[in-house]
């Protein structure tokens, strides 16, 4: 018995080791694999910024920067474009004046004037509802898509002027869009608090604010969760003129 315990023992000892000699070669050789792999990705820079890595509400605010960018170099040439073709065009002082109430009338130049500013905010993260409201539901602390177009409505319902929704002018075309509590406009992407600037008669854009069905069912969730509203005006506002592109795209069915 002596015998067969000893000869159990080495021959099953030496085996035990065999396997892993290879066993920790193996590792280091698919670490070795790993270091070049990476190295070979990197090309030499940190692959920790790439944008592949990024979250997605990372790449999402890296996007609507790179938009906004665009937009402003768009401007600067649209303006040295035009200053060349009413320099050598040829038209009329008529059809110049025209042309500005065109372009006044589309929102592609700045506009000055009286204004009224509107502002909602999601509600605070802790909050409850006030004494005699039922609990609210997540979506009822929250700014929705149906919020700012009501807001939208009522200002061009009181003979607004020009619209500016966060830094940006809005024309004909200009959608409101929100995923979640989140503003998509023309390419860029907003977080609240959302501000909203009217050029027109005070006292009549105000009115049509409280006269809004839509804007004063949102003022029942402002006074049971918190949800902000503000509304200010200024005696002199200027809005921005329109920067990005008025080309209209539709959809062409595959051939």
């Amino acid at each position: 018995m002596s015998n067969s315990a000893d000869t159990s023992r080495g021959p099953g000892r030496r085996a035990f080791r065999h396997p892993a000699r290879v066993l920790t070669a193996a590792v280091f050789a698919l670490a070795g694999l790993i270091f070049v792999t990476s190295a070979n990705t990197a090309k030499g820079t940190n692959i920790r910024t790439d944008a592949s890595l990024l979250k997605l509400s990372d790449l999402i605010q890296q996007r609507s920067g790179k938009n906004a960018q665009l937009d402003e170099t768009n401007a600067s040439v649209r303006e040295d474009i035009d200053a060349l073709v009413r320099r050598d065009d040829g038209a009329t002082e008529e059809e110049n004046a025209r042309l500005k109430d065109l372009e006044r009338a589309a929102g592609t130049t700045k506009l000055s004037g009286r204004a009224v500013a509107v502002t909602l905010n999601d509600a605070p993260p802790d909050a409850t509802a006030n004494p005699g409201y039922p609990d609210p539901q997540p979506n009822d602390l929250v700014i929705h898509q149906q919020d700012l177009q009501a807001v939208v409505n009522a200002l061009w319902q009181g003979g607004a002027q020009g619209i500016q929704v966060m830094d940006q002018r809005l024309i004909s075309t200009s959608a409101v869009r929100c995923v979640g509590n989140t503003l998509i406009l023309q390419g860029r992407v907003y977080s609240p608090p959302y501000k909203i600037t009217a050029v027109g008669d005070p006292a009549a854009l105000k009115q049509a604010l409280d006269d809004s069905p839509a804007i004063n069912n949102y003022l029942l969730y402002v006074k049971a969760y918190g949800l902000g509203w503000k509304v200010d005006e200024h005696q002199t506002v200027t809005l921005p003129g329109y920067s990005g592109t008025v080309d209209l795209h539709q959809a062409e069915p595959a051939k």
